[in-house]
């Protein structure tokens, strides 16, 4: 039987970062301290069309958001190509409270001193089209909130990284590729 429906962990060929610390752990995932930007190199690839990006025990001195920027070659993409769209939930109500559009970042989660998570669908990064993804987070703040992404990039252009930026920020990323 075929191993379908997988996901395979994308270790980065490299890393780079500004701030305390961060290395690859011993499961491929990336564990970082007091950074205020983080570069994954190598982990989309031409073998799979989808990704999964988890955020685990994500703790900022500040509260905004937690972006990221698409790379090629080592460079971050950067111009005003990104659209984000928020919906959260918070009690009984929910919203659709941020639309931003030609702006230079994509929005995985916004965060607050307390840790939070999040799961990043990323789809088609390695392919020579527009990417969009859809990124869910929870945290703490003001009792169990959701805060739901959706994320385009309108350049057809094929990436292999991804740099985490916002704030100064420590906790721990894992990019996974689907096996379809």
């Amino acid at each position: 039987m075929a191993n379908t429906g997988m996901l395979v962990s994308m270790k980065p060929t490299s890393i780079s970062h500004s701030g305390t610390s961060a290395s690859v752990n011993n499961n491929g995932g990336v564990d970082f301290s007091a950074v205020t930007s983080l570069s994954l190199n190598g982990v989309f690839t031409g073998d799979y069309d989808n990704y999964l990006i988890v955020g685990d025990s994500i703790a900022s001195s500040d509260a905004g958001g937690f972006q990221c920027r698409f790379r090629a070659s080592g460079t971050d993409a950067s111009g005003s190509d990104y659209t984000i769209q928020l919906l959260q939930a918070r009690g009984s109500s929910t919203s659709g409270s941020i639309r931003s559009t030609s702006v230079t970042n994509a929005n995985l989660a916004l965060y607050s001193i307390l840790p939070f998570g999040f799961h990043g669908h990323f789809y088609g990064p390695a392919l020579a089209q527009p990417t969009a993804i859809r990124a869910v987070s929870v945290s703490g703040w003001e009792s169990a909130v959701i805060y739901e992404y959706a994320n385009t990039h309108s350049l057809s252009t094929a990436y292999d990284g991804i740099t985490f930026i916002g704030g100064t920020f420590t906790g721990t990323v894992h990019v996974f590729g689907y096996r379809e």
